[in-house]
Protein backbone atom coordinates (compact mmCIF):
# COMPACT_ATOMS: atom_id res chain seq x y z
CA UNK A 1 0.00 0.00 0.00
CA UNK A 2 2.59 3.12 0.81
CA UNK A 3 1.98 7.04 0.40
CA UNK A 4 -0.74 8.75 1.78
CA UNK A 5 -3.67 8.03 -0.98
CA UNK A 6 -5.41 4.88 0.14
CA UNK A 7 -6.05 2.31 -2.93
CA UNK A 8 -9.67 1.36 -3.65
CA UNK A 9 -10.88 -1.94 -3.48
CA UNK A 10 -10.48 -3.58 -6.95
CA UNK A 11 -13.81 -4.24 -8.26
CA UNK A 12 -13.19 -8.33 -7.66
CA UNK A 13 -13.21 -7.77 -4.16
CA UNK A 14 -15.81 -4.78 -3.55
CA UNK A 15 -18.97 -5.25 -2.02
CA UNK A 16 -21.90 -3.81 -3.50
CA UNK A 17 -22.81 -1.16 -1.23
CA UNK A 18 -26.54 -1.41 -1.82
CA UNK A 19 -27.31 -4.90 -0.97
CA UNK A 20 -25.01 -4.63 2.21
CA UNK A 21 -27.22 -1.46 3.42
CA UNK A 22 -30.21 -2.54 1.99
CA UNK A 23 -29.99 -6.12 3.93
CA UNK A 24 -27.03 -5.52 6.83
CA UNK A 25 -27.56 -2.09 8.03
CA UNK A 26 -25.48 -2.93 10.78
CA UNK A 27 -22.24 -3.62 8.33
CA UNK A 28 -20.33 -0.61 7.10
CA UNK A 29 -18.37 -1.56 3.95
CA UNK A 30 -14.42 -0.89 3.79
CA UNK A 31 -13.67 2.10 1.39
CA UNK A 32 -10.09 0.98 1.13
CA UNK A 33 -7.52 -2.04 0.69
CA UNK A 34 -6.12 -0.87 4.02
CA UNK A 35 -10.15 -0.77 5.78
CA UNK A 36 -10.75 -4.01 4.63
CA UNK A 37 -6.76 -5.37 5.99
CA UNK A 38 -7.14 -3.89 9.09
CA UNK A 39 -10.40 -5.50 9.58
CA UNK A 40 -10.46 -8.64 11.93
CA UNK A 41 -14.14 -9.52 12.13
CA UNK A 42 -17.23 -9.20 10.01
CA UNK A 43 -20.38 -8.78 12.55
CA UNK A 44 -23.70 -7.75 11.88
CA UNK A 45 -27.00 -8.05 14.43
CA UNK A 46 -29.80 -9.70 13.10
CA UNK A 47 -33.42 -10.56 15.57
CA UNK A 48 -34.14 -14.20 15.71
CA UNK A 49 -34.33 -17.03 18.42
CA UNK A 50 -30.25 -18.47 18.84
CA UNK A 51 -31.12 -21.86 17.60
CA UNK A 52 -32.37 -20.32 14.42
CA UNK A 53 -29.04 -17.58 13.97
CA UNK A 54 -26.92 -20.37 14.47
CA UNK A 55 -28.69 -22.72 11.43
CA UNK A 56 -28.88 -19.37 9.22
CA UNK A 57 -25.39 -18.30 9.46
CA UNK A 58 -24.51 -22.47 8.55
CA UNK A 59 -26.88 -22.61 5.55
CA UNK A 60 -25.38 -18.80 4.24
CA UNK A 61 -21.95 -19.98 4.71
CA UNK A 62 -22.46 -23.25 2.69
CA UNK A 63 -24.07 -21.46 0.05
CA UNK A 64 -20.41 -19.87 0.14
CA UNK A 65 -18.35 -23.28 -0.33
CA UNK A 66 -17.69 -23.08 3.31
CA UNK A 67 -18.61 -25.85 5.42
CA UNK A 68 -18.41 -26.71 8.89
CA UNK A 69 -15.52 -28.04 10.67
CA UNK A 70 -16.17 -27.81 14.36
CA UNK A 71 -18.72 -26.22 16.64
CA UNK A 72 -18.01 -25.04 19.97
CA UNK A 73 -21.17 -24.87 22.66
CA UNK A 74 -18.44 -22.05 24.76
CA UNK A 75 -21.12 -20.87 27.18
CA UNK A 76 -21.52 -24.62 27.99
CA UNK A 77 -17.86 -25.44 27.83
CA UNK A 78 -17.31 -22.33 30.31
CA UNK A 79 -19.82 -23.50 32.63
CA UNK A 80 -18.34 -26.78 32.87
CA UNK A 81 -14.40 -26.04 33.29
CA UNK A 82 -15.36 -23.24 35.67
CA UNK A 83 -19.13 -22.83 36.80
CA UNK A 84 -19.26 -19.59 35.84
CA UNK A 85 -22.40 -18.34 33.26
CA UNK A 86 -21.58 -16.56 29.66
CA UNK A 87 -24.27 -15.74 27.62
CA UNK A 88 -24.80 -18.08 24.99
CA UNK A 89 -22.52 -18.39 22.70
CA UNK A 90 -21.21 -20.96 19.95
CA UNK A 91 -17.87 -20.52 17.88
CA UNK A 92 -18.09 -22.76 14.39
CA UNK A 93 -15.26 -23.55 12.59
CA UNK A 94 -15.83 -22.96 8.86
CA UNK A 95 -13.38 -23.62 6.07
CA UNK A 96 -13.93 -22.85 2.47
CA UNK A 97 -11.76 -26.32 1.05
CA UNK A 98 -10.39 -24.70 -2.34
CA UNK A 99 -9.45 -21.38 -0.74
CA UNK A 100 -7.60 -23.11 2.03
CA UNK A 101 -5.98 -25.28 -0.57
CA UNK A 102 -4.77 -22.62 -2.29
CA UNK A 103 -3.46 -20.54 0.91
CA UNK A 104 -1.73 -23.95 2.32
CA UNK A 105 0.28 -24.36 -0.64
CA UNK A 106 1.26 -20.62 -0.72
CA UNK A 107 1.95 -20.92 3.10
CA UNK A 108 1.68 -23.78 5.21
CA UNK A 109 1.80 -21.53 8.52
CA UNK A 110 -1.29 -20.24 7.26
CA UNK A 111 -2.71 -24.37 9.28
CA UNK A 112 -2.46 -22.22 12.13
CA UNK A 113 -5.06 -19.81 11.70
CA UNK A 114 -7.65 -22.13 10.07
CA UNK A 115 -10.53 -22.52 9.88
CA UNK A 116 -12.30 -19.00 9.80
CA UNK A 117 -14.16 -18.62 13.02
CA UNK A 118 -18.39 -17.89 12.81
CA UNK A 119 -19.42 -16.63 16.08
CA UNK A 120 -23.21 -16.34 17.66
CA UNK A 121 -24.00 -14.65 20.18
CA UNK A 122 -26.96 -13.61 21.98
CA UNK A 123 -26.70 -10.40 22.73
CA UNK A 124 -30.25 -9.78 24.52
CA UNK A 125 -33.50 -12.28 23.89
CA UNK A 126 -34.14 -11.94 20.01
CA UNK A 127 -30.95 -10.45 19.49
CA UNK A 128 -28.27 -12.02 17.95
CA UNK A 129 -24.62 -11.08 16.69
CA UNK A 130 -23.00 -12.62 14.07
CA UNK A 131 -19.25 -12.21 13.83
CA UNK A 132 -16.98 -14.09 11.41
CA UNK A 133 -13.41 -13.62 11.13
CA UNK A 134 -11.93 -11.53 8.58
CA UNK A 135 -9.26 -13.60 6.30
CA UNK A 136 -7.72 -10.93 5.44
CA UNK A 137 -6.96 -9.64 8.68
CA UNK A 138 -6.21 -12.86 10.25
CA UNK A 139 -3.47 -13.45 7.48
CA UNK A 140 -1.82 -10.21 8.26
CA UNK A 141 -0.59 -12.40 11.35
CA UNK A 142 1.69 -14.19 8.96
CA UNK A 143 3.02 -11.46 7.51
CA UNK A 144 2.84 -12.67 4.12
CA UNK A 145 1.53 -10.13 1.91
CA UNK A 146 0.76 -13.21 -1.20
CA UNK A 147 -1.39 -14.94 1.44
CA UNK A 148 -3.17 -11.95 2.31
CA UNK A 149 -3.86 -11.23 -1.14
CA UNK A 150 -5.34 -14.71 -1.25
CA UNK A 151 -8.01 -14.05 1.79
CA UNK A 152 -9.56 -11.10 0.03
CA UNK A 153 -11.61 -13.53 -2.31
CA UNK A 154 -12.69 -15.43 1.16
CA UNK A 155 -13.43 -11.87 2.71
CA UNK A 156 -15.99 -11.27 0.07
CA UNK A 157 -17.45 -14.86 0.58
CA UNK A 158 -17.69 -14.45 4.03
CA UNK A 159 -19.05 -10.94 3.62
CA UNK A 160 -21.76 -12.51 1.23
CA UNK A 161 -22.92 -15.09 3.77
CA UNK A 162 -22.89 -12.65 6.84
CA UNK A 163 -25.68 -10.70 4.70
CA UNK A 164 -27.55 -13.75 3.64
CA UNK A 165 -27.89 -15.18 7.28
Amino acid sequence: MGGNTPSTIPAKFACSSSSTTATSPNIHPPHTMEDIMTTINFKREISDSFDNAIERIIKALGAEGFGILTRIDMHSKIKEKTGKDIVPTVILGACNPNLAYEAYTANSDVASVLPCNAVVREIAPGKISLEVAAPSGMMQILGDAKLTNLALEADVLIRRALDKA
